[in-house]
């Protein structure tokens, strides 16, 4: 008789995921303290802290960290589809619809030119583009799994994204009163060129006690911005089944190194579809579907629970993303991605300020 293979307990893997979720309430915490820098984004420089005072990280430890990353980051992206209502759009929030669209169009028109120049990947390009026009580190995540993006590129887009939001949050509340914009010029301001949805609910929130109203605006053209995610998942998923097919196509063309006579059998189209589509990306919409018909109204707690529940998810993840970053790499190799972000911020930026300037009358 043939004996089984043991079955081991890594424990150095799962130690290393309790520890990423061990900084995910941590930074849960101290997001909480605090309306300007979300639990994510904490999470995210927390492990990349440690990582660097540590001395080394053995493969097993790495195991763990990968698993996070991934794995939870995908939980994290079905329970926010859960968040998200399609008749946000039907109300005030579908007036930003244009704009939302030009920024969308802008934001990866500069992030893949000026991208270009300075030389960075083009899943670098994708995500920073998607971070600045949709929903910061969430868009990120989201697009990062369909693309199979390194956790380098992650981290290093979601430094960029980071930095720039901030200012943002800070800035455009003041701003709007030195340019006398009207509050629902404020709110398509900060609802379409803030990323991250407590920024820009921090960003309103400044803006109100600053002129001694009580709106919401901003946040209502945030979450009509936010749904886009939905149509950009499905984009740059036909995008990467056709980069797949293509290549299968190269491949099948060629030769089998064993046997110069054999050609090498192609997947088909339904095989590399099967392989490539991102299947959370399903339930993620499946979700929001659901929240959108009230499935979720009666549930006690559903709300609060999805709400904090994707938030966590996917700080866990970027715990795990952070310690694959090195702080020497985060200042040289990760130099030109903030660049690239602070030009799509620009633009974005820009755009929203002209749009709401030439059409004051029809925003209100």
């Amino acid at each position: 008789m043939k004996s089984k293979t043991p079955i081991t307990f890594n424990v150095k893997k799962y130690m290393a995921i309790i520890l990423c979720i061990a900084i995910a309430v941590i930074a849960t915490y101290l997001g909480g303290k605090q309306k300007l820098v979300g639990a994510p984004m904490i999470g995210l420089f927390i492990s990349i802290i440690i990582v660097n005072f540590l001395p080394s990280i053995d493969k097993d430890f790495k195991a763990g960290t990968t698993f996070a990353g991934k794995k939870f980051l995908n939980l994290g992206i079905i329970l926010a589809g859960a968040t998200l209502n399609f008749k946000e759009i039907l109300g005030y929030g579908a007036k930003a619809l244009p704009l939302i669209i030009i920024n969308i169009i802008i934001s990866f028109s500069v992030a893949y030119l000026i991208g270009k120049k300075l030389k960075l990947s083009t899943n670098t390009c994708t995500l920073v583009g998607g971070g600045t026009s949709i929903c910061g580190g969430t868009a990120i995540a989201t697009l990062s799994t369909i693309i199979k993006a390194k956790e380098t590129e992650i981290a290093y887009a979601m430094t960029a994204i980071f930095l720039f939001d901030i200012l943002a949050a800070l800035a455009y509340p003041y701003l709007s009163n030195v340019l006398a914009l009207t509050p629902n010029q404020f709110g398509f301001l900060a609802g379409t060129a803030i990323n991250d949805t407590s920024s820009v609910a921090a960003s309103e929130a400044t803006y109100n006690v600053l002129n001694n109203l009580d709106q919401n605006l901003a946040i209502t053209v945030k979450l009509t911005r936010t749904t886009m995610l939905i149509v950009l998942a499905i984009i740059f998923t036909i995008i990467t089944v056709r980069n797949e097919s293509k290549a299968n196509n190269a491949l099948g063309n060629g030769l089998a190194p064993s046997d110069s006579s054999t050609p090498i059998s192609k997947p088909s189209i339904f095989q590399t579809v099967i392989k490539v589509f991102p299947w959370f990306i399903l339930i993620f919409l499946v979700m929001a579907i659901l929240n959108t018909l009230g499935a979720f109204q009666n549930i006690n707690g559903a709300s609060s629970f999805f709400k904090d529940g994707y938030k966590f998810f996917i700080t866990t993840a970027l715990a795990g993303v952070g310690f694959k970053i090195h702080l020497k790499d985060l200042l040289t190799k990760g130099a030109k991605p903030i660049i690239l972000g602070g030009c799509t911020w620009l633009a974005v930026a820009a755009s929203s300020l002209l749009f709401i300037t030439l059409f004051a009358s029809f925003i209100g």
